[in-house]
């Protein structure tokens, strides 16, 4: 095995520690009877591994539906329709719950604004015209926008997401390739202490 002061070695443990450290707020299956909302299906959620899973299609469906869930006029509700839009899709829990928590009370304002302008300008350049007054006008450019932005930023958070997945793959193959020189070399340094002398 290579020697803890072997830079990959290191490099490995600060990895594995900021991965904890951004995945500690978010809800895993030992940690789901804590949250707010998901608690009262924390039983549920357990039997379903799928929410769970940080495998590629687990990850790339709740990147697109979350963001586009989070970016649209559901504040309030969004953790709870994160948790059956994960159920539903099969989808990771944590990746949807992460996305949610984007929008907040700090953030709310200027992320409805956005979407809502991106919504309108469509909705004016499509020349369509939305029953129920100025009211309806908003709630269609504020759901609109929240799509065509939702869709916008996961395909960056996708593309970063695989370049991540890919750049892991390729330190995971390095690690395995010092481990089995390391393996080489020792047994060749046994294979010659107990080779006999004449």
């Amino acid at each position: 095995m290579p020697h803890r002061s072997h830079p990959l070695h290191r490099q490995l443990l600060e990895r594995r520690r900021r991965l904890k450290r951004w995945l500690r707020p978010l809800p895993r299956r030992a940690n789901v009877a804590r949250y707010p909302v998901i608690k009262w299906f924390a039983d549920a959620a357990r039997r379903r591994p799928w929410l769970w899973s940080f495998r590629r299609r687990e990850v790339i469906v709740s990147i697109y539906a979350g963001t586009v869930l989070a970016l649209l006029p559901t504040y309030g509700v969004q953790v709870l329709l994160g948790l059956a839009l994960a159920v539903v899709l099969r989808g990771n829990l944590a990746v949807m719950t992460a996305l949610q928590l984007v929008v907040n009370p700090l953030t709310i304002v200027p992320i409805y604004a956005v979407t809502w302008f991106v919504g309108d300008a469509l909705l004016d350049a499509a020349g369509v015209y939305v029953a129920g007054g100025a009211a309806g006008g908003h709630a269609a450019a504020l759901v609109v926008g929240g799509v065509v932005t939702g869709l916008g930023a996961a395909v960056v958070l996708d593309a970063t997401w695989r370049f991540v997945a890919w750049e892991a793959r390729r330190f995971r193959a390095r690690w395995q390739a010092m481990h089995a020189a390391a393996h080489r070399n020792a047994a060749a340094r046994t294979a010659a202490r107990d080779e006999p002398t004449d």
